[in-house]
């Protein structure tokens, strides 16, 4: 771990060079009042030596300004390391997480990935930047101070040192169950995050539900696992400083009747004495720094553990040899398919199905039976194991082709439309980023929704709002159907495209999904069976098997599932009439 750690201070060794050599400069620096000192009161005033004595003074204040600016470097460009630091690992860990596949995501939630991309790499942050120099500083100051004072009186030294045998035994004996604690404190941190981008993103679903004292006390109730969880890691860091100060605050007393004792004795003057005084306050200091900056250190080292975590999640790959899918015709096959998410029980069970190039292959059957299962394997959002199948393009195993070249010739369109932050344009020009206003256009025209767009104040520029909040059902709708148009693809794939939008809806968008659907490969997932009866094949999915497949004639004249189903819905319809 402290490998990969140190690796993220390679393009900045050079500033970090410079940054070490300012802080090494202000330990040294912080030496020379002591030996002033010392030298003032044993020298200086006792044979009234007034011009060395302004000389002493001028000089240490000359030096105390060079260290006010190598502080003012070591502040500014020292944090500056850890910010670009943590903006690298930012940026690793965001390009990860859009690598990583399905799978991940249908076990973490967006709360506490965000935890991690913010917070947890904030502390990384601290720690980039202080660890460094409190080391450093605090190590070289301690150093000099001893064997400054190991020059004056080798005993006395020893004596007063005797104590640090104690702080680290002391330091070491709290310091795991601090760790411990604040990493819980840091997990239930994450749980509040996650409660919060739930909440807020299903804000209107929890007003029209009336659950908002619901939503309330869920929230409260992870406040209180993080209060309490705070509540351990506070104990823990109260009884880790108030342990730690009390022995530092013992040296002090060391001092105080050591130096006394020897100065009685006459083995020390009484500028030794005193400059053992500042010195070991020199000392005292960062030892407490060292001290406080344990529990940085934990901070840093938990969030940069939790980053790691995601890092190391195997990302989507390809495999050796992979080549790129080109000159898409479009038919596809599943051959002997099946498949189960993790380790739950099989969702798809010996599928075979084959679409040729223009066809359109409908599913229908109950929810859970692993249609839309079907639809996520082919752009390989899955990945199959070996022995379970396989799904081809062209004849091609989609395994032996390239992630990319795969999805980049299949369009979706879903029944809950994704659509992002920005403009009409913008969601547009999604499905090919580098499309002109023209082509964006004449995909809005086919998907009967440039009329619409005009009649807005700002047209194709209008803000759409948080997911398209601003929009329609219908209008998000033929928006991401645009978005496909645009994309111009030789696959398609339509999931439950319209059975969440009312009748009227559901004509005018069916009317785009039959332009969109000319001269392509159409997977269609529906429930509503009105919408797939000129299909070229349809294929009833129970249990993850295929129980009957032909067209909307044959399956209504074998007088199975299908027709019970079709009948079931039409008579539900005369029902509503």
């Amino acid at each position: 771990m402290l490998k990969r750690f140190i690796a993220y201070y390679r393009p900045h060794r050079k500033m970090l060079a410079l940054d070490m050599l300012a802080s090494l400069l202000i330990s040294v620096i912080g030496m020379v009042y002591p030996i002033v000192t010392n030298r003032m009161l044993n020298e200086f005033i006792p044979n009234k030596m007034y011009r060395s004595i302004v000389i002493a003074g001028i000089i240490v204040l000359v030096l105390y300004a060079i260290r006010m600016l190598m502080r003012y470097f070591v502040q500014y460009y020292g944090h500056m390391i850890g910010v670009r630091i943590q903006s690298r690992m930012r940026q690793d860990l965001f390009a990860h997480l859009e690598k990583l596949p399905f799978s991940f995501y249908d076990n973490h939630e967006t709360g506490r990935i965000m935890t991690r991309i913010t917070s947890d790499l904030f502390e990384v942050c601290e720690l980039a930047h202080h660890g460094p120099e409190n080391l450093l500083i605090s190590s070289v100051m301690i150093l000099l101070s001893f064997s400054y004072l190991f020059m004056i009186d080798p005993i006395l030294t020893m004596i007063v040192f005797s104590c640090v045998p104690i702080l680290v035994i002391v330091t070491l004996y709290f310091r795991k169950e601090m760790r411990r604690a604040f990493d819980a404190r840091r997990k239930s941190n994450a749980t509040i995050n996650a409660a919060v981008e739930s909440s807020v993103t299903g804000i209107r679903v929890t007003k029209a539900y009336t659950n908002t004292q619901r939503e309330v006390e869920k929230f409260e109730e992870g406040d209180r696992a993080f209060v309490s969880a705070s509540r351990d890691a506070y104990h823990a860091m109260a009884r880790f400083f108030s342990s730690t100060s009390f022995v530092t605050d013992v040296f002090n007393v060391i001092i105080l009747i050591a130096g006394g004792l020897f100065l009685y004795a006459d083995r020390i003057s009484f500028g030794d004495y005193s400059t053992f005084i500042v010195s070991v306050n020199l000392f005292i200091n960062p030892v407490n720094t060292l001290i406080n900056f344990m529990e940085q250190y934990q901070n840093g080292v938990s969030g940069f553990k939790r980053f790691l975590e995601i890092m190391d999640e195997k990302p989507e790959t390809d495999t050796p040899d992979a080549e790129e899918l080109k000159d898409v015709q479009g038919r596809i096959e599943f051959r002997h398919v099946s498949y189960a998410y993790g380790d739950s029980q099989p969702v798809l069970k010996d599928v075979s199905l084959t679409v040729e190039k223009g066809q359109t292959l409908a599913l229908v059957g109950p929810s859970g039976g692993g249609k839309t299962t079907l639809c996520h394997l082919l752009p390989h959002f899955y990945r199959l194991n070996e022995g379970d199948g396989a799904i081809l393009i062209d004849g091609k195993d989609i395994r032996n082709l390239t992630l990319d070249s795969v999805r980049r010739n299949i369009g979706i369109v879903q029944q809950d439309v994704f659509l992002f932050v920005g403009t009409i344009r913008d969601n547009i020009l999604y499905g090919r980023p580098d499309a002109t206003f023209e082509e964006v256009q004449e995909a809005a025209k086919r998907a009967n929704i440039h009329d619409y767009i005009l009649s807005l104040e700002h047209g194709y520029d209008t803000e759409i709002g948080e997911r398209g909040v601003k929009l329609s059902g219908g209008q998000k709708q033929r928006l991401s159907i645009a978005r496909v148009f645009l994309k111009d693809p030789a696959i398609l794939i339509l999931d439950e495209a319209t059975s969440a939008l009312d009748n009227t809806t559901e004509v005018l968008i069916q009317q785009s999904l039959d332009e969109l659907c000319k001269g392509r490969t159409t997977l269609v997932v529906a429930h509503r069976l009105s919408t797939i009866r000129n299909a070229d094949e349809i294929a009833v999915v129970i249990d993850g098997q295929v129980r009957e497949l032909g067209t909307h004639e044959q399956l209504l004249e074998a007088n199975g599932t299908y027709k019970k189903l079709y009948s079931l819905q039409f008579r539900e319809t005369d029902l509503v009439a």
